[in-house]
């Protein structure tokens, strides 16, 4: 019995910190303590440094081989394109005549990994973890952005080269990737970071995630979820429930534990990523639909992380 309740505990550990902050931003935009300014600039400080240098921080200073973790991010990448053909199907099946198919298809598959599948990595396992986390962020967020391309953009040719040009260059200006790819140099070259480099990033790093979930918290708006329920909840099924439990039950079969099998569970049972607003207003999609995924995904995610984590740490596999 006390096995259980440390585990629970565990469960607890995991999510609570987390949704208490998105809580606190969602409270302190309601009562005007932060304004749409304040998330605006704020979101831009977290994306354009306090989080590229969390990323480049953890993966430079890591002591991770990360030649060794090739084969995980090869599975990460097969199982990401094979969910994604999964999801197509499974919506256009279930909706034949909606108008909304790219909208479903992408909140199914797209999660917010940078952030809360992030923190959810770091509560989970330290701050170490959090550089093989970053190695699967970058190579996950190439192919969202390519899979968002297909099944967002219009069927003619012309609009699908210029969305796919738009892509490539937004993911080459990435401060994200650039990051990720700057730990990699550093990492692979043995080069020791002087020390106030460290320092500093490291009063960067501290910022990143709390100011990144205030902000996520404080941008919900759930006034928009009373419309389009069956869509919204189908969709948010299959990011919440059935992504998270097949990626992780094939990556139990293919022979992960430990930290992989976490951050295979953690960052697929990470809500909608707010990104998905963005691609689906470029579009000409949906936008209040996308919003209600975003929105419904961030609400419940904590309670399927909670659940899954408990039964993954009661089985023993995290």
């Amino acid at each position: 019995m006390s096995n259980i309740l440390e585990q629970l505990a565990f469960s607890l550990s995991l999510v609570a910190p987390i949704f208490f902050i998105l809580a606190l931003g969602f409270i302190f935009k309601r009562i005007n303590w932060i304004d749409t300014n304040f998330i605006n600039v704020a979101s831009r400080l977290v994306f354009n440094v306090a989080l590229p240098a969390m990323l480049f921080l953890s993966i430079a200073t890591s002591e991770h081989n990360f030649f060794q973790s090739t084969e995980f991010l090869v599975f990460s990448v097969a199982m990401t394109v094979a969910f994604f053909l999964f999801v197509t199907l499974s919506t256009k099946l279930a909706f034949k005549d909606s108008t909304d198919h790219g909208v479903l298809i992408q909140a199914s598959f797209r999660a917010n990994t940078a952030i809360i599948g992030i923190a959810y990595v770091e509560n989970a396992f330290g701050s170490q973890a959090v550089a093989l986390a970053a190695m699967y962020v970058a190579v996950i967020t190439v192919v969202f952005n390519i899979q968002a391309v297909i099944c967002l953009s219009p069927k003619t040719t012309g609009s699908k080269l210029h969305s796919t040009k738009l892509i490539f260059l937004n993911l080459v200006k990435n401060p994200l990737i650039i990051a990720i790819a700057l730990g990699i140099m550093v990492s692979s070259v043995n080069v020791t970071l002087p020390k106030v480099v460290i320092e500093t990033g490291n009063y960067l790093a501290r910022i990143a995630l709390p100011l990144a979930l205030l902000c996520t918290g404080a941008s919900l708006d759930f006034r928009t979820m009373r419309d389009d329920k069956l869509p919204t909840w189908f969709a948010a099924s299959n990011k919440l429930m059935v992504a998270p439990f097949i990626f992780t039950l094939i990556g139990y079969w293919y022979g992960f534990r430990g930290t992989e099998l976490g951050i295979l569970f953690f960052m697929n049972a990470a809500p909608v990523a707010a990104a998905s607003y963005a691609m689906t207003q470029a579009a000409g999609g949906n936008t209040i639909l996308s919003a209600n995924l975003i929105g419904l995904t961030t609400l419940f995610s904590s309670i399927t992380v909670g659940v899954g984590s408990l039964v993954l740490k009661v089985l023993g596999l995290i």
